[in-house]
C-alpha cells in the first residue's frame, strides 16, 4: 500500500486546468489510475473512462511487437480511434456537466 499513498500525495496537479478552469482531455486519468490500482474498477471507470481501453492497446501493442499478428496494425489503429473517440465524448460531457 505504500506505493499507492505515495502516489496520492504526489499527484500532479493540471496545469491547464489551472490556468483556464476547464478540463482537459487528460483529466481525471491520474486519478482513475489509482482507482485501478486499488482494484475499484467502477470509479475507474468513471473518473476517466478510456484508460482500461488505453491500457489494454499498451500490452495488445506489445504483443503484436513480439509475435507480428497478421492485422494487428489494423486492431491497434481501430482500437486507437476508438479510444480517441471515448476520450473527446467524455471531453464534451465534462464541458456539459
Amino acid at each position: 500500500m505504500g506505493i499507492i499513498n505515495w502516489l496520492e500525495n504526489n499527484i500532479l496537479s493540471c496545469p491547464y486546468k489551472k490556468f483556464f478552469g476547464l478540463d482537459c482531455f487528460g483529466c481525471g486519468m491520474q486519478r482513475s489510475f489509482l482507482a485501478l490500482l486499488k482494484g475499484n474498477f467502477s470509479e475507474c471507470f468513471y473518473l476517466y473512462p478510456a484508460l482500461i481501453p488505453m491500457i489494454s492497446i499498451f500490452f495488445f501493442l506489445t504483443a503484436h511487437l513480439i509475435f507480428k499478428f497478421k492485422n494487428g496494425a489494423n486492431i491497434l489503429k481501430y482500437n486507437l480511434i476508438f479510444v480517441v473517440a471515448i476520450v473527446i465524448v467524455n471531453f464534451i460531457l465534462n464541458l456539459i456537466y
